[in-house]
């Protein structure tokens, strides 16, 4: 198979930048950008913050990582660890600080007890949002009782009951909820609704639930953000805090790509529920001239290719964009084709292709739409592939397999 002139594996980083494996003189890296710190999951599984403008290689899915890209957003609970602090209410409620190891590796999660009076169990935070679409939750472990409520905090209309022995939940009301399971028995429990702010009920809200006094559940790391989906944890201690967007773009010049013909080949999966268009492009820096593809807010990616004189080229495909897929756009000149994890798709001839090409960035090609969400690797061919070759490189079984077959070397 023919060797890419671009390849980024995330591996190679440093503040404001993501190295790509090839080209080896440095004209494929990535400029990044975020200004503030951020967390993500490392290699030995805990979370942990980077600062500034370092990129977040994430280990949430597997051993090997991936680049992490989010949107903007803040996280209104000002105690996001500190359940003993007066910004929780608490009804028949003890606090034990500081009890158990935390998901990032520090005994800072805290011990949530009902008391043995039969009545309603909860704590609830100060965090106010007026009716505003919200990602809410907190990171529970069971230690006694193994279920906890999480519900909207004016109105017990929207929430869920999560189970953490069998990492399930089941929804009250109109609400969405995800449970995602970090490993020690700790699970990131959120809910996703029209809400004022958060409460949580231990175990359930059923009234007159008589508590021992010793069992409860540990929590840690909670959150209000306002958004469709919930992004990576955002500590506060006394304030609110805010995580700005990543910004990764800028790879390749005019003697990476080829206007002639080449393949796009990414895998990739986009943020969760998000409503907008999420885009990955090669262009002119405009995207009047541009080979893409794009997320859309219906489960559908989108392969396209524009000339200055409109589209040219465009397939919609239906797909599970917030797994992890492998796509390539191949084009040249009546011969265009779109792979899918080793499968291929019939698509319009056109002899049509774009002109000027000198940047890869996730985003429109001209700063717009950026993409959010993670990607384990990008290549681009400045020839076109053939079928076979194509069906080969979208069709790895893992990524250990693709950085073999493909003769890097991991580091």
């Amino acid at each position: 198979m023919a060797i890419p002139s671009l390849a980024m594996i995330p591996s190679g980083y440093k503040d404001g930048k993501v190295y790509s494996v090839l080209p080896s003189n440095g004209d494929g890296d990535f400029t990044f950008s975020r200004g503030s710190n951020a967390t993500r999951v490392n290699k030995d599984g805990f979370i942990e913050t980077v600062t500034g403008d370092t990129p977040r290689l994430d280990y949430s899915d597997s051993s090997c990582p991936s680049l992490l890209l989010e949107p903007q957003r803040t996280n209104l609970v000002t105690y996001s660890k500190d359940f003993s602090n007066a910004a929780w209410t608490k009804q028949e409620i003890n606090i034990t600080a500081n009890a158990a190891i935390a998901p990032d590796g520090t005994t800072t999660a805290d011990k949530v007890i009902p008391t043995a009076v039969a009545t309603t169990h909860q704590v609830v935070s100060n965090a106010v949002i007026s009716s505003t679409q919200c990602a809410f939750g907190v990171f529970a472990k069971a230690d006694g009782y193994n279920t906890i409520e999480i519900l909207d905090r004016q109105i017990a209309a929207n929430g869920a009951v999560f189970n953490l022995s069998t990492g399930s939940f089941t929804i009250i009301g109109t609400a969405t909820a995800t449970i995602e399971n970090y490993g020690n028995g700790w699970y990131r429990c959120t809910v996703v609704a029209n809400t004022t702010g958060v409460r949580y009920y231990i175990p359930t809200s059923q009234g007159n639930f008589l508590g021992d006094g010793i069992s409860g559940v540990y929590l840690w790391g909670a959150s209000l953000e306002a958004g469709s989906y919930p992004t990576s944890y955002i500590p506060t201690n006394g304030a609110t805090a805010t995580r700005l967007a990543d910004v990764c773009n800028g790879a390749g010049d005019s003697d990476t790509f080829n206007d002639s013909e080449g393949v796009l080949m990414a895998e990739i999966k986009s943020e969760n529920n998000d409503v907008s268009v999420r885009q990955l492009s090669v262009s002119e820096g405009i995207s009047d001239e541009v080979v893409k593809i794009l997320f859309l807010d219906d489960n559908t990616v989108r392969f396209e290719m524009k000339t200055v004189i409109g589209t040219n080229f465009s397939k919609d495909l239906d797909l599970d964009i917030y797994s992890f897929n492998k796509f390539a756009l191949k084009y040249k000149s009546n011969d265009y084709s779109v792979f899918v994890n080793g499968i291929k798709y019939s698509v319009s001839q056109t002899t049509s292709t774009p002109i000027g090409l000198n940047t890869l960035n996730f985003n429109s090609g001209n700063g717009g739409t950026p993409f959010y969400g993670n990607t384990k690797q990008i290549q681009y061919y400045n020839s076109a592939l053939t079928d076979s070759e194509l069906e080969e490189l979208t069709s790895w079984e893992s990524f250990l397999d693709m950085a073999n077959g493909q003769n890097y070397t991991i580091k």
